[in-house]
C-alpha cells in the first residue's frame, strides 16, 4: 500500500515516515515550500532527509513538493493571525487528502506527538482533522520526545533535522492552543482556502532524489 507522508525538516516527521516504511509501506513524501515565508535552506534539508530515507528503503520512497506560500500568504492577509499554525496544518492535510484520492493512497502519515507544540494539542489536532476523508496515521502520537530523538539518531536523520535553517516567518507570536473546529473553518473560509488548494494541487511536482 502507498501512503502520503507530510514531512518537514523537523525531527518527528522523518521518524514517523521511517516507522511506516519499516512496515513495508510505500510512501509519497509531501513537503511544502513555504517561500516567501521560508528559504531554500529548509527545502534542501528536506531533500537530504528524503534521500536518507530512500537510502534505507530504495524502492519505497518518492518526494513531492507543493507551493505552500500561496496558502500562508492568504492566512496572514485575511485570517486571525493566532490561527496561522492551525490553518497551516489544515491546509497541508487538506492538500494531502485531495492527493490521496487522486493517487489512490491508503492514508496520510503525520509526525504528531501529543502536545509537544501549539498545533499538537488535542483540540488543535481535532480541529485540523475535521472534514478530512482519508485515514490519518500518527505513528508517534504517544511517543516521548526522547524516544523519537533516539530513533532519529539510529537511522541517521537526527543530525540533519537539527541543522539550523531560516524557519517560517509566518509563525505568530501567540498561536492558539485550543482551536475550535468551527472557528478554524471560518478562518479558512476568510482565506478562501478551497480555491487556493486547487491552485496548489496543480503545482505539486516530484523532486528527483539522487
Amino acid at each position: 500500500m502507498r501512503y502520503i507522508a507530510l514531512m518537514s525538516g523537523g525531527i518527528d516527521s522523518p521518524v514517523a515516515t521511517y516507522v511506516m516504511l519499516k512496515t513495508g509501506a510505500h510512501v509519497n513524501i509531501l513537503n511544502m515550500d513555504n517561500r516567501p515565508f521560508g528559504e531554500d535552506d529548509e527545502l534542501e534539508k528536506v531533500n537530504r532527509l528524503a534521500s536518507r530515507l530512500k537510502e534505507l528503503f530504495p524502492d519505497q520512497v518518492k518526494l513531492f513538493r507543493g507551493p505552500h506560500g500561496l496558502s500562508l500568504g492568504s492566512f496572514v492577509e485575511n485570517s486571525n493571525l493566532k490561527y496561522t499554525c492551525v490553518l497551516c496544518k489544515k491546509a497541508m492535510l487538506s492538500l494531502a487528502d485531495e492527493l490521496c484520492q487522486k493517487w489512490q493512497c491508503g492514508g496520510i502519515i503525520m509526525g504528531d506527538s501529543m502536545g509537544q507544540v501549539a498545533s499538537q494539542t488535542l483540540p488543535n489536532l481535532a480541529s485540523v482533522s475535521a472534514g478530512i476523508k482519508s485515514p490519518i496515521i500518527r505513528p508517534l502520537i504517544g511517543f516521548d520526545k526522547l524516544d523519537i530523538e533516539k530513533i532519529g539518531k539510529e537511522i541517521g536523520t537526527f543530525d540533519l533535522s537539527i541543522e539550523r535553517t531560516t524557519g517560517c516567518t509566518a509563525t505568530p507570536k501567540y498561536p492558539i492552543t485550543n482551536a475550535d473546529a468551527k472557528q478554524v473553518q471560518i478562518e479558512a473560509d476568510k482565506a478562501d482556502l478551497d480555491k487556493i488548494l486547487l491552485e496548489v494541487m496543480d503545482k505539486v511536482v516530484e523532486v528527483d532524489l539522487r
